[in-house]
């Protein structure tokens, strides 16, 4: 079995359950917004919300994926940055637990964050988000001592931003021989960082997960064709096409993987989780059908609950499907 290792922002994910709007009102988010907010706005609401009955975990696209993957039973690190603060010590702890082993820089911000409140009576969420020490994380503080013991690199597509800190992490991975993977993000990151993430692409990745708008915005292209043109550019293409299911091609061979039906309630981590039981699968070596079944499998348990941090008995039943499906079984 191959190893895996992935690089990005380290947001520890902070779930709250208010009695009303009153903190929404008292920092001016609009209730269902998403909303960026700086350092002292960010101290201000940790601080009144601190003591309350609070769900945190580990999140981030990429810390997300590596969560899946080690839950799945893979080996499996995360580099990424935080402060040296409370919630940065979270985040490592949260990490070890989850059987990964945490790489983690300190930055002179306080800790990445993404706090959510969710109010009655409909359990419409609120985002109060802060990048924090995330966004010092620079191409000077990568090291191959990294990477050298895992076999596959899963970049972050928000990441992308810092043209450097992606150019380097691609380049101490190609001389490694590492398998590249990466997650495009979301279309407005493709959109404005596009001739950046072709040369990336075409020069040093692997694999490529993409949504349908995403794949729209890289190539222009409905989703099949989507498919055709990533294809040519790398050994392994995968377009999430939603409740349809997903589309994977890799040389000639092409297929369509349907979606397992859940009842969804939130979907936020539903791509990152494809891809931890993708990449488990690759890692395998499994065919790409059931890397793509894995990745619906896993995906399809997270879109059924509040935030990302799916159950251990819940993990213990997917671990047993996805055995089940095993080529070796």
């Amino acid at each position: 079995m191959k190893s895996l290792i992935g690089i990005g922002n380290a947001l520890t994910d902070i779930l709250v359950v208010v009695d009303d709007a009153s903190i929404l009102k008292q920092y001016r988010l609009p209730e269902g917004s998403m909303n960026w907010v700086d350092a002292q706005t960010a101290a201000d609401i940790w601080n009144q919300i601190k003591d309350m009955k609070l769900h945190i975990a580990p999140g981030g696209s990429t810390a997300n994926t590596i969560k899946g993957a080690a839950k799945l039973g893979l080996k499996t690190s995360f580099v990424g940055m935080v402060g040296d603060d409370q919630l940065g010590n979270i985040f490592n702890d949260a990490q070890k637990a989850c059987g990964i082993k945490p790489q983690l820089l300190k930055g002179s911000q306080t800790s990445g964050r993404s706090m959510v409140f969710v109010t009655p009576p409909s359990g419409e969420r609120t985002f109060a988000n802060f990048m924090g020490a995330t966004l010092e994380l620079g191409a000077r503080d990568i090291n191959e001592s990294f990477f050298k013991d895992y076999d596959i690199l899963h970049i972050e597509g928000y990441l992308v931003q810092n043209h450097d800190l992606v150019r380097k992490v691609a380049q101490v991975g190609k001389k490694l021989g590492k398998t590249i993977s990466i997650d495009l993000a979301s279309y407005n990151v493709v959109e404005s960082n596009y001739g950046f993430l072709h040369e990336i692409v075409e020069n040093y990745v692997d694999i490529v997960f993409a949504n349908e708008h995403e794949a729209k915005a890289f190539t222009g292209k409905a989703p099949r064709e989507a498919l055709e043109s990533i294809a040519k550019i790398c050994e392994v293409a995968v377009v999430k096409v939603g409740a349809k299911g997903s589309l994977i091609k890799s040389g000639n061979r092409v297929c369509e993987v349907e979606p397992v039906k859940a009842h969804a309630i939130d979907t936020t981590g539903a791509g990152d989780m494809y891809a931890a039981g993708f990449l488990y699968g690759y890692a395998n070596g499994f065919p790409l059908e059931i890397c793509g079944k894995t990745g619906s499998i896993v995906s399809s348990e997270v879109v059924r609950i509040l935030g990302t941090d799916i159950q251990e008995e819940v993990w213990a039943q997917i671990r047993e499907t996805v055995s089940g499906m095993s080529p070796k079984n």
